[in-house]
């Protein structure tokens, strides 16, 4: 099997390394997310490294930590943001409760635009595609029905075919619904590039047919749907003509 190509084997689902959150009664296995995806970040000015600031900022209903990270660029990403703040936050960074004070280590640039935006209640500038996302991922549920209608969303913004029941068909097979789910010995593993998320992409993949406008993260689960389906419409004319490893 080629590098670069997404394609693995059929797999036992039980041996594959997932991760999996409860909540309530029933186990779920959840991204870092709250809503759904935010839109991508803003390049960095390549001329001279981003200053930093601190900003607190108020979680609310439907905040995620890759949103909040994501608005004000904060340095580390969600990972360096949910540090910083796991005391506010508790053990499980899926769930954010609204009106924490988290402190956001932001660049200047950001923070200004955010805190404009908050207080003028207008949106922060961003790319045309990346304001349709966020504009849409409010109407869309945490869970794998909100992945992918959030996913088909996107998708018909960027011209990349799919049906609702070729991505769902192609999830099960997959990762059975878990956007945690990573292929840790097949080949594509043995070459340091294992299968990820709710569609088993390699990096190589996703980093090639990632669309702007969803998150840089191959387990984020809207952004891994859009890059798989991206990857099959070039390869096979759409994700609903696979109907097996790929």
């Amino acid at each position: 099997m080629a590098r670069g190509k997404h394609r693995r084997p059929r797999t036992n689902p039980l041996t594959r390394n997932v991760v999996v959150a409860g909540t309530g009664t029933v186990a779920l296995a959840l991204p870092l997310l709250s809503a759904t995806t935010a839109g991508a970040a803003e390049p960095a000015q390549a001329s001279a490294p981003a200053k930093v600031g601190s900003v607190t900022y108020t979680t609310k209903k439907g905040d995620s930590l890759y949103g909040i990270a994501d608005r004000y660029d904060a340095q580390g990403g969600w990972r360096q943001l949910y540090k910083d703040n796991r005391k506010a936050i508790g053990d499980n960074p899926r769930l954010i409760h609204p009106g924490l004070d988290l402190k956001v280590r932001a660049t200047k640039k950001a923070s200004t635009a955010s805190n404009t935006a908050d207080k003028a209640s207008a949106p922060a500038k961003k790319s045309s595609v990346a304001q349709a996302t966020q504009a849409s991922v409010k109407n869309f549920p945490n869970n794998l029905d909100g992945w992918i209608r959030n996913a088909l969303d996107i998708m018909s913004q960027n011209g990349i075919p799919g049906s609702y029941e070729g991505i769902h068909r192609n999830i099960l097979r997959e990762s059975s619904g878990n956007p945690s789910a990573i292929n840790n010995w097949d080949s594509n593993a043995a070459a340091g590039t294992p299968s990820k998320g709710l569609l088993q992409v390699i990096d190589p993949t996703f980093a090639a047919y990632h669309v702007p406008g969803t998150v840089y993260d191959p387990f984020d689960p809207v952004a891994n749907i859009v890059a798989a389906c991206n990857y099959a419409a070039a390869r096979y004319g759409s994700i609903d003509n696979v109907n097996g490893p790929y």
